[in-house]
């Protein structure tokens, strides 16, 4: 194995664009599994942890700024984020255990893209704004569009992410995260869900639902999103809203679960939401 360890981001993304086929280091959680298994001999790893302007959580008046080497606990740690981000700072505390949380990165888990990526419901619907850096440049991905299916990103040859950028949400009127899985901890999603919503004269004004676990990647339910604006929340609308699920997510079988039960789950967690 072929270790480089780049001392700043802009010598990071030099030796990238040089070495293409680099393995990109953040914690390297998903990392040592590979490592440990032997998938990994004779790869060139670009380690990126002596990266320290990628480690530092920025906030403005109007966004909060993650760099792409974040931990899951910092994001816990940091009192604004907690304030304005809940759903993020509360899907945090659900990824393994204090280990994991002390060395993932929320970089790190956007570049894994597995389906069942505990952070991506609350990011999606926090509306994120993936930054991509390369030695060529830099640009703007709203999160919907970094994931190209299981375990894939558009992320083009030789681009890192740099950061991720939330903006603030305002007040909403409601809004849970809320993840199944076999055990209450240290456990790999079934289902993972999110939601903001917004009311205006007792009226829905906005709402935004996202899940993860069941399809490719990381799905809004836009099909219940229009579906629910500009009506009241109770009971009725609960129920059919729920039955809308199903048009926005594609379940499948799998060691973990069945895809019967995660439509179920998935639209008892809308019906909840939602009463």
């Amino acid at each position: 194995m072929t270790l480089l360890r780049p001392a700043t981001a802009a010598e990071a993304l030099s030796l990238y664009a040089k070495t293409p086929g680099a393995l990109p280091l953040a914690g390297g959680t998903d990392f040592m599994v590979s490592w440990n298994m032997g998938l990994l001999n004779g790869r060139t790893v670009l380690d990126l942890s002596r990266l320290v302007e990628w480690s530092r959580i920025r906030v403005s008046t109007e966004a909060a700024r993650l760099g792409a080497l974040v931990t899951h606990s910092q994001i816990q740690e940091h009192p604004i984020l907690a304030k304005q981000f809940p759903l993020l700072v509360g899907a945090c505390a659900t990824i393994g255990a204090a280990q994991i949380q002390n060395r993932g990165t929320i970089g790190g888990n956007l570049a894994n893209a597995s389906p069942a990526g505990d952070t991506f419901p609350a990011l999606a619907v926090y509306e994120a704004v993936v930054l991509a850096a390369s030695a060529g440049g830099r640009r703007r991905l709203p999160l919907s569009e970094l994931f190209a299916g299981v375990k894939k990103t558009t992320l083009a040859a030789g681009e890192l992410i740099e950061a991720v950028e939330l903006p603030y949400p305002g007040k909403p009127a409601r809004q849970f995260f809320r993840k199944i899985g076999t055990r209450a901890a240290q456990a790999i999603s079934k289902t993972v869900g999110a939601g903001l919503l917004w009311t205006r004269a007792g009226k829905i004004a906005d709402c935004r639902i996202a899940f993860g676990s069941v399809a490719p990647t990381v799905r809004r339910l836009k099909a219940v999103e229009e579906f629910v604006k500009g009506k009241r929340l109770g009971a009725d609308l609960a129920r059919e809203a729920a039955a809308r699920v199903e048009r926005d997510i594609s379940p499948i079988d799998d060691l973990r679960s069945t895809r019967a039960y995660r439509l179920a789950v998935s639209a008892n967690l809308v019906r909840e939401f939602l009463s």
